[in-house]
């Protein structure tokens, strides 16, 4: 298992290697989450943009790891500007908190 990680300049360590989802349909993409999450990713990314943050959040609660242990990485439209529109997001998707926006 690749274990790599990187530490931001705010202390902040992420794995180096994640799950890109982008065109990965919503329908399908918590499957891909736990098969992920199954052999080792515990960095996973999307984005608003994608269309599938549902089914990453349904991906991340039902994969089994611990949602502390999965590092999440969302993206939010550029019309929302505001924190309270970021934190709305988080909530649609479900994940508990988003590790960065």
């Amino acid at each position: 298992m690749y274990t790599k990680t990187i530490t931001l300049n705010n202390g902040v360590v992420i794995p180096q290697l994640g799950l890109g989802t982008w065109f990965i349909d919503d329908a399908v993409v918590a499957d891909a989450v736990k098969a992920a999450t199954q052999i080792g990713y515990r960095h996973i990314d999307t984005a608003q943009a994608y269309g599938n943050e549902r089914g990453v959040g349904e991906g991340v609660r039902t994969c089994g790891v611990p949602r502390e242990e999965l590092f999440v990485v969302s993206k939010v439209a550029a019309e929302h500007k505001t924190y309270e529109q970021a934190k709305n997001e988080e909530q649609i998707c479900g994940y508990g908190h988003v590790s960065v926006f």
